[in-house]
């Protein structure tokens, strides 16, 4: 009797092994059925996702290569056009006669003048209000009004900065169309673009270099001036040059503020003419196309020779860093 028992327990524990196993097969199945199908759904979604990448990927390169396009014909057309006008006695003379025959000199130091005027101005005042708000202003809804503001301040047109400089620096305060004038309205562009440069410039000093300068007992100002201006000079003087580099070819503020008498300044209250007004007056009267043309490609070559300057100041800097 306990025999028959004995194998009745052992029987049914084979039917229960078996039939555990056949569930776990048949779940194992199941679970790699599973798998398969999400392996298939991933496999999906990343084709999908390669996809939408190559699509991406397709319109950037295109838009890119637009704007190169754009700017190779531009180049180009003037190049062609001007590069024959250009000769030593173009540089350094003087126009003469109705058709502005000659060369282009005053118009050029006109424009160095007023930019450098400009600079000089804007430099101090834009450097020192990035030092205040990177290292002594608190951060707060008064900080962020005042970038707004320079933010705003650099997308105004500059059709409407040379209406403010006309009605302010000259109606307002009386002073001539000048070399002056034109480098206050020059200022308010470059404004902008200097101080948020140099904000970024310091913010991008690492803090281990102010900790050693505390550590070693400086104050605050010692080691913002001796330590944290210094290490972030490269990257100001990057933005300074691409600051002069848009104040260099901007029309309609020196237009309004300058003048447009062919005059060598001597001293700021002198007026004068710019390169980019004497290329808009030659171009747009058609008086001297060949003069136009040959005043456009020696801005070309300025403003390359500035933005080429400001890129190998900051490739060097970055090298530095590396080092």
């Amino acid at each position: 009797m306990s025999k028959s028992l004995h194998q009745n327990s052992n029987s049914d524990q084979l039917a229960n092994s078996a039939q555990a196993t056949s569930e776990g097969r048949t779940t194992g199945m199941q679970v790699l059925r599973q798998l398969q199908e999400e392996h298939r759904q991933s496999e999906s979604g990343l084709g999908k996702a390669h996809f939408y990448n190559r699509v991406a990927l397709g319109v950037l390169w295109g838009a890119t290569g637009i704007t190169i396009g754009l700017l190779a014909i531009i180049l180009i057309y003037v190049i062609v056009n001007g590069i024959g006008v250009i000769t030593p006695e173009f540089i350094f003379t003087w126009p003469r006669g109705v058709n502005a025959e000659g060369g282009i000199w005053p118009t050029i130091i006109a424009t160095l003048y007023s930019t450098g005027l400009a600079m000089a101005i804007a430099t101090p005042i834009a450097v020192l209000a990035a030092v205040y708000l990177a290292e002594y202003a608190k951060q707060g809804k008064i900080v962020k009004t005042i970038r707004f503001a320079a933010d705003s301040l650099a997308s105004v047109p500059s059709i409407v900065m040379g209406l403010f400089a006309l009605a302010f620096f000259v109606e307002t305060l009386h002073i001539p169309l000048s070399m002056l004038a034109a480098a206050l309205g020059l200022s308010l562009l470059m404004l902008p673009i200097i101080m948020r440069a140099t904000e970024e410039a310091i913010r991008a000093v690492p803090r281990y270099i102010r900790w050693g300068s505390y550590g070693m007992g400086a104050t605050k100002w010692q080691t913002v001036s001796r330590v944290v201006i210094p290490t972030a000079t490269p990257r100001i003087i990057t933005g300074l040059i691409l600051a002069l580099a848009r104040a260099i070819g901007e029309t309609a503020v020196v237009f309004y503020t300058m003048g447009i008498a062919i005059n060598m300044p001597i001293v700021p209250i002198d007026s004068g003419r710019s390169m980019s007004v004497h290329l808009y007056l030659m171009a747009v009267e058609g008086i001297n196309l060949p003069a136009a043309y040959g005043t456009a490609f020696l801005l070309l070559v300025i403003i390359l020779v500035l933005n080429l300057s400001a890129r190998w100041i900051s490739k060097r800097y970055s090298r530095i860093d590396g080092a």
